[in-house]
C-alpha cells in the first residue's frame, strides 16, 4: 500500500503548493471522504480542462506544475488529484482507458484525426477498503457548454463519464482498459500519442487557447 501513498516525480504530494491547495479544500476534522470529495470538486471545477495543453515536457505533467498553470488535460488532472490525495494519506493511484468521445471539437477532431482519446486518465481512491474511480476531467462551465451532465462524486462509489449527453446524444464509450498505475507512465502515453495523434504535436499553431469557448461556439 506505500506505493500508492508516497510521494514520486510526477505525483509529488509533497510540494508546498500542494500541500497548500490541499489545506485550503479540505478540514482538519472532516473524514476521509469528505475531504476526497471536496478536493475532487477542487480539481474538478479549479482547473480548467483543456485537451490542447499536451505536450513532451516530463516537467509539464507534475502536479504542482498542473496546479500552477491552472489547466490541463485529464490525465494532468488525475495526476494532480492523486497528489492531493496522497497528501492526505489517502491512498491514490491512476487509471487509462482508451475511449471514444462523441462530443468533440471540430478543431480538436482535426488535430487529432480521431475521436479516440487513447490513455484518458483518471484517478483511484482507496475509501472505506475499495478502490474507487474519480474523473475530475471536466470543469462545470466546460460540461455546460457541451451541453452534458457534471460528473459528481460522493466518495462512495465510482464516478466515470456518463454514454450519453442531457440530450441522449453519444457521449463517452469506454472501449479498452489499460489497468491502473502507482505512478504515471508517462513515457508510454507520450509515445503512443505521438503515433496516434501525429498532427497534434506538429501543428501547434491550430490549438486553440480556450477550449471552452470553443465549444460554447460550435454547440450554440
Amino acid at each position: 500500500m506505500e506505493q500508492y501513498l508516497k510521494p514520486t516525480y510526477y505525483i509529488d504530494s509533497d510540494n508546498p503548493q500542494v500541500i497548500e491547495f490541499v489545506a485550503e479544500n479540505s478540514e482538519s476534522g472532516a473524514t476521509k471522504i469528505e475531504n476526497a470529495v471536496s478536493l475532487y470538486y477542487a480539481v474538478r471545477d479549479g482547473i480548467r480542462y483543456n485537451p490542447y495543453s499536451m505536450e513532451p515536457s516530463r516537467k509539464a505533467m507534475k502536479a504542482s506544475a498542473v496546479l500552477k498553470r491552472g489547466n490541463g488535460y485529464c490525465v494532468a488532472k488525475a495526476v494532480l488529484l492523486a497528489a492531493c490525495a496522497r497528501s492526505l494519506k489517502i491512498p491514490a493511484r491512476l487509471g487509462f482507458a482508451d475511449v471514444k468521445n462523441h462530443l468533440n471539437t471540430k478543431r480538436l477532431m482535426e488535430l487529432m484525426g480521431t475521436d479516440v482519446f487513447i490513455y484518458h486518465g483518471y484517478t483511484e481512491l482507496l475509501l472505506n477498503n475499495k478502490w474507487l474511480k474519480a474523473t475530475p476531467a471536466f470543469n462545470l462551465e466546460l460540461c455546460n457548454n457541451f451541453n452534458v451532465r457534471p460528473l459528481k462524486f460522493d466518495g462512495l462509489k465510482d464516478s466515470i463519464f456518463h454514454p450519453f449527453d442531457r440530450s441522449g446524444n453519444r457521449h463517452m464509450e469506454y472501449v479498452r482498459d489499460h489497468g491502473s498505475f502507482a505512478d504515471l507512465p508517462w513515457q508510454t502515453i507520450l509515445d503512443e500519442s505521438k503515433k496516434i495523434y501525429p498532427l497534434y504535436f506538429k501543428d501547434l499553431e491550430r490549438r486553440s487557447q480556450d477550449f471552452s469557448a470553443e465549444a460554447l461556439k460550435e454547440n450554440q
